[in-house]
């Protein structure tokens, strides 16, 4: 059986063989195994590594994914039974192709890409959260001011606080107004204190000109 290796690259290998017609089977099988020693190796179908099969209306086929460099045996038998030596073929695969080392390196090279693009990703991610969380937390201590209440509660207490004063401003003179409509002739005192942390001069008024008569002397005399 005239078997012959044609083609032989790197990785791959062409078997041809010669059509059969007395084969016993509907299938070739090929088989073939990596550095062969004839010396201590038989032709026993389980020592071989790989096995194919391939229908009968086929007289060739390709082998792939050899290692360079490498002694291989290939044997074409058509029938369920080990292989004889006029079966098989010894052959050597080739260096690397260019091709496929350029190929292997541009994939290594967008694996490699494609990693540092992922991490990159995910550091800026962290970066811009941590950046986002800080500025919102100097904006809320911003808002909250150095006593840790917001504009808006200092303004609310403010507000609070002027009504309050108002209201004690109005009782004040409505109990002065309710004094000198009793007691007409007599000279009724009032102190208006508008606010407690400051010292205003107290206010005389008289029933009979109703002038406000301010009496000086008395903070400095406290003071």
């Amino acid at each position: 059986m005239g078997i012959t290796v044609q083609n032989i690259t790197g990785n791959t290998a062409m078997v041809i063989w010669p059509k059969m017609a007395s084969c016993a089977d509907s299938f070739y099988s090929i088989m073939y195994h990596p550095n062969w020693n004839s010396m201590l190796s038989s032709y026993s179908r389980k020592n071989f590594q790989k096995e194919e099969r391939v229908p009968t209306s086929r007289s060739s086929f390709v082998v792939e994914n050899l290692t360079p460099l490498t002694t291989y045996i290939v044997c074409v038998t058509c029938q369920s039974a080990n292989p004889s030596s006029d079966q098989c073929r010894v052959f050597n695969t080739l260096e690397r192709d260019p091709a496929s080392a350029s190929n292997t390196k541009k994939e290594l090279a967008l694996g490699i890409w494609l990693t540092s693009s992922i991490l990159l990703l995910i550091i800026a991610a962290v970066l811009l959260y941590g950046c986002l969380h800080l500025v919102c937390r100097r904006r809320r201590e911003h808002l909250q001011g150095p006593n840790g209440t917001s504009k808006q509660d200092h303004g609310k207490v403010w507000t609070k606080s002027t009504a309050y004063a108002l209201e004690e401003i109005g009782r004040e003179r409505q109990l002065m107004q309710d004094t000198e409509e009793k007691h007409p002739g007599d000279i009724q005192l009032a102190t208006i204190i508008e606010n407690p942390s400051v010292c205003k001069e107290p206010v005389v008024l008289t029933s009979k000109s109703q002038e406000q008569v301010p009496m000086t002397g008395l903070c400095s005399a406290i003071n």
